[in-house]
């Protein structure tokens, strides 16, 4: 990557804006009930970075990169020899493989890319209708089960948003990877981001959150999930934002961090979610010029490999990649192994994991830690600032019927065989306990048990 992220455990050791979840948790939550993972399933996902319309991130990001780091050896690639573009038709070929083996996650939509072109404007080297046709095929294909980020403005360059030009200068004060390199203010970070996601509104895209670029923000890390939750409610109004910046290392929990605007009064609904990716990248690299490793992932029988190693501890298992390593130049060495880590896991895995959006695993990880949940005679009460899909609780003992009741509206759940069966609206009885599986609404809502 052009710029480390830092380690996750690192970044939450030193962010004063995270809050204890344990002091946060629950306080009438009856010891008897267990929040589970949704479905009692272990959420995978996908994030991919350096994505956008059609612009081969990895072609024109190199000589950006190489012009502010003259040292770096790894920025004096024969770029020139790599396509200008990453094909639409590859787009529909990832996109639709995908969405027939149910996976999900993050993809990256960078505003400028590179400086190349506006995406809510002009892309030079491309028709007009092409940049149209490319959009909306990430509106129709990629939206229905990815979150889409606006990976800051450029990734390159730093925008005076002023003017709307670079700024003249391209040392490292001046590259979105590794700014700001003096301390900024909240407004002055939250601006910046509202200005990449405007475009993205401009294009017609959702979004609920934003990934930094390299190390973007690292100065400022405290300063970060105010911003996102700032420029993320402004711009798109949304209930809870989210963001990806940071990887959790081997021994590190990959599990969300809630993060609060205003951490000295924590209030469920000035949160933002630090959703970390759980492996390195080791497809093909950010530029698309690295062998690809996917048995790092893991490998054919998946009996090893980081996201066995995930599953295995039954945490989130969040692969990390960047676009220009799926398609290596037009080979799909990157996807082909993809494929093939997707397909060993689906083999071994598949009654134990689900895939979701990383804004899915965020808004679960609030859910499970901020619903207060008190038990007794046979009525769980149920409080929740966020509603839930696929909320999945264990109880003591068995049940012959299980009713969900929101205020007038009464929902009876369906008994199910097994574990792997379970899903929205349904339970089942265990030897020692009950599994529920349900939408969980936001506010006040009653389980009752008979």
């Amino acid at each position: 990557m052009k710029m480390q992220r830092r380690t996750f455990a690192a970044a939450c050791a030193g962010a004063a804006v995270t809050a204890s979840v344990d002091r946060l948790s629950a306080r009438s939550k009856a010891a008897e009930v267990q929040v589970d993972l949704p479905r009692g399933r272990v959420p995978l996902s996908f994030i991919i970075d350096d994505s956008t319309c059609l612009v081969n991130m990895g072609k024109f990001c190199m000589p950006q990169f190489a012009a502010t780091y003259p040292q770096r050896r790894d920025y004096q690639k024969p770029w020139r020899q790599w396509p200008d573009e990453i094909p639409d038709s590859f787009v529909r070929e990832f996109g639709s493989w995908c969405a027939t083996q149910g996976v999900k996650g993050k993809y990256s939509i960078v505003p400028y890319p590179a400086c190349v072109g506006w995406l809510d404007r002009t892309l030079p080297g491309w028709s007009q209708r092409e940049l149209r046709d490319s959009l909306q095929l990430v509106r129709d294909l990629m939206v229905p089960n990815w979150d889409i980020h606006p990976e800051m403005i450029t990734h390159t360059r730093v925008i005076d948003l002023k003017t709307g030009r670079p700024h003249a200068k391209s040392t490292p004060d001046f590259m979105e990877n590794s700014y700001p390199q003096q301390d900024i203010s909240v407004d002055h970070l939250a601006s910046y981001l509202a200005y990449a996601l405007r475009i993205l509104k401009n294009c017609d895209l959702p979004c609920e959150g934003i990934t930094t670029p390299g190390g973007f923000g690292s100065r400022v890390k405290e300063k970060l999930p105010k911003a996102v939750f700032e420029a993320v409610r402004d711009v798109y109004a949304c209930e809870l934002p989210h963001y990806f910046k940071y990887i959790a290392d081997a021994g590190e929990s990959t599990a969300p961090k809630l993060e609060f605007v205003s951490p000295s009064k924590p209030e469920p609904h000035a949160l933002t979610v630090n959703v970390p990716a759980g492996t390195g990248d080791w497809f093909g690299g950010w530029d698309g010029a690295v062998e690809s490793q996917g048995h790092r992932y893991a490998d054919e029988t998946a009996t090893s490999g980081r996201m066995v190693e995930l599953i295995e501890r039954r945490e989130p298992a969040v692969m990390l990649c960047h676009w220009p390593g799926m398609y290596c130049g037009g080979t799909l060495a990157g996807y082909r192994d993809f494929q093939a880590v997707v397909n060993a896991l689906n083999r071994r895995f598949k009654h134990q994991t689900q895939w979701m959006k990383i804004s899915e695993i965020g808004r679960y990880w609030a859910a499970k830690h901020l619903t207060q949940i008190d038990y007794q005679s046979g009525v769980i009460d149920l409080q929740a600032p966020y509603s839930c899909q696929d909320f999945t609780i264990k109880v003591p003992g068995n049940f012959a019927q299980i009713h969900l009741v929101r205020q007038s509206e009464v929902q009876r759940l369906q008994p199910v065989q097994s574990s792997t069966a379970l899903s929205t609206g349904t339970y089942v009885n265990q030897a020692a306990d009950c599994q529920i599986c349900f939408s969980l609404p936001q506010g006040d809502s009653q389980l009752r048990l008979q």
